[in-house]
């Protein structure tokens, strides 16, 4: 299995999309990089050689990935809710920043709501006595 930035690629899929696992390459990214180190894309992750992968290290060295690029991430992030932006208003409150509508959809950022509707006759029935006791 090869370990590159830190990350274990998967051993049986081909090398183009198993660099995709690292955070911050994406599949052009790795294309570029496969070129870059004359190396098959389609060549198994498990048959690479040393020689193979130590080129392959160097060369995602001199890109920002894994933890630089999460620290840049979230530092833009802060930096956008001490000024104060809208941006990182939405982003302290959870909500989507980039201009999508929240009336519907948004699920992903808001999570699950349960709908507010009509109540169900099991818990009105449990309720009533109990606020009839009370009107006594």
């Amino acid at each position: 299995m090869a370990r590159i930035a830190g990350i274990d690629l998967p051993s049986e899929k081909r090398i183009e999309a198993a660099l995709p696992y690292i955070y911050g390459v994406g599949p052009v990214l790795a294309k570029k990089i496969l070129d870059e180190c004359a190396i098959d894309p389609d060549t198994r992750t498990k048959s690479l050689s040393e020689d193979q992968i130590n080129k392959l290290q160097r060369a995602v060295e001199n890109f920002k990935v894994e933890g630089d690029l999460r620290r840049e991430v979230q530092n833009n992030i802060k930096r956008l809710q001490e000024i104060g932006a809208y941006r990182g208003i939405r982003h302290s409150r959870g909500l989507p920043a980039r201009g999508q509508r929240t009336r519907t959809n948004a699920r992903t950022k808001r999570g699950k709501r349960i709908t507010i509707g009509t109540v169900r006759k099991e818990v009105v029935a449990k309720a009533a006595p109990a606020t009839a006791e009370v009107k006594k």
